[in-house]
Order: C-alpha cells, then structure tokens, then sequence
C-alpha cells in the first residue's frame, strides 16, 4: 500500500496543507489536486455534490498524487465504509460528541481486530496499491469533529479515544453551539472565549498524542494556527476560490468598462 503522505509529513514535523472540495465534479477536483495541496477533502456532509459523485472526483484525484480523504454526511458505518472503498485516505466525521460516538467511528474506519470495518476494497485495493487489506488500519486517518458544547464538555475523553488519529475544529458550528447561536457562525474566530476554545482543543489533541486540524478562512490565519502548533490547516475550497476570482473579475471589469468610451454611431 503506498505510505499516507500525512502521516509522512506529520512524522518529520511538518505541518499539512488541506484544501476543500464542495463542488460534485470531477473536473473541479482534478484542478484543485493539480495545485500543490498535501491533501484534498471532499465534503460530503455539506458540498453540492451526492455519494455518486466521490468516485469520480477520487479518481480524477488520483494522478497528481494528492492524499483524497472524505468528510462523512455523518457518523455512519456504511457510509464510513462505503467512502473508505472508494478510495478515502482519511475521514472526517462531524458531530463526534462523546467518547462512544469516537469509538463507533474509530471501529467504522478499522478492519478487525482493531475494528469492525466489513471487508471489500472494490476499488481502493488498485488505487492504493497491493497489500491494501493488511496495512489500511495503520495508514488510513480518523479526524474526529469537535464542534458543539457536547463534544467540549467530553473532550478529554474522545482525545483518548484508542484508534482515533486527531480533531479537527469546525469553527462554524462549534460558534454557533458554544455562544448558543449568539455570534455568527464563520471561520478565523477573534473572540477571546473562542479562541481559547480552539486552543483548548488542540491542547487536548497533543496531550493525548494525536493531530489537530483547523478549519480556516485565510492564510494569514492559518498562519496564525501552525504557530499555535495545529498539525493540519485548510484554506478556503473550491466554491469560495471559484466565486472570489469571478467576484474580483468583474468588479475590475466594471472599473474598466466605467472608463470606455462609447462608440461613436456614426463610425459605423
């Protein structure tokens, strides 16, 4: 089985770059792989795409050699393993709220003794390479979300989780959760309570020995967050790039347009 490039790079002390992929197509992801990202995880929980979509961008994935992980709809065995066998290096799974949702999910993703994984790699058993059966459960990552006050307040337990590779924050919702719906939801939090929320939680990540990824909005503060010490970063996706160059473009155009002249009928 080929090594899992995040695991590589974690283990010579190297942050990870993650982007997003909200957009069900296969095109879209090919560009995105194409662009230098240590991994690419297709959203699955929130992206306009369906489950019938993860195959094709998986494969569309695979030749620029971009580590393809998944962000599960939610914390569901078949689903879990149905994206596993497509080809997922890695899942996210939302909503981990206590130690037994961290367990379930760990056994969802593991081929036994370490799990409860069903065996059947249809199609990840060619795009991984040989051997996959035998060494999946020491490359394949489970990055359970913290995202509510349920999962802060079982936090120490789920980082123990035994099988469980890291958390990652989803900053949206544990917003909305922790303030009970009173700040807006969004990424790059400068509020001081979330702040120390976030760190807290990468905090109980690395006393346990395990990664910690955050989502963000910019670069500056992902910036921010590796300073921190988060092992894994993602900036933007695909639908925000897409509608930033397309907003950028015709707010320059409209500037250009404004300063044209209009034709003169008679030169025709």
């Amino acid at each position: 089985m080929f090594p899992n490039r995040l695991r590589t790079l974690w283990a010579e002390g190297r942050p990870a770059l993650n982007g997003w992929l909200s957009i069900g197509n296969a095109f879209t992801a090919e560009i995105m792989a194409a662009q230098g990202y240590d991994s690419l995880t297709v959203d699955l929980q929130h992206g306009a795409m369906t489950p019938a979509d993860l195959l094709p961008m998986f494969q569309a994935m695979r030749a620029s050699g971009v580590v393809a992980m998944a962000r599960v709809p939610w914390n569901e065995p078949g689903v879990i393993m149905k994206a596993l066998d497509l080809g997922a290096a890695g899942i996210i799974c939302p909503m981990v709220n206590s130690a037994a949702d961290a367990a379930a999910f760990v056994r969802a993703l593991r081929y036994p003794p370490e799990g409860e994984r069903s065996f059947g790699p249809t199609r990840v058993a060619f795009a991984a390479g040989p051997e996959y059966g035998a060494q999946a459960n020491g490359q394949i990552l489970a990055l359970a979300m913290i995202e509510t006050q349920a999962a802060m307040d079982h936090l120490d337990e789920i980082a123990a989780t035994p099988g469980l590779d890291g958390l990652y924050i989803g900053p949206a919702d544990l917003t909305l959760s922790l303030s009970q719906g009173r700040l807006k939801p969004g990424f790059d939090r400068e509020e001081p309570e979330m702040v120390a929320a976030i760190r807290r939680i990468l905090a109980a990540a690395k006393a346990n020995g395990i990664r910690a990824g955050l989502h963000c909005g910019t670069p500056e503060y992902a910036g921010r967050a590796l300073g921190w010490g988060f092992d894994m970063v993602t900036v933007g996706g695909d639908a925000r790039f897409l509608a930033a160059a397309a907003g950028a473009s015709v707010v320059r155009m409209r500037e250009v347009m404004g300063g044209v002249a209009t034709p003169d009928a008679g030169a025709y």
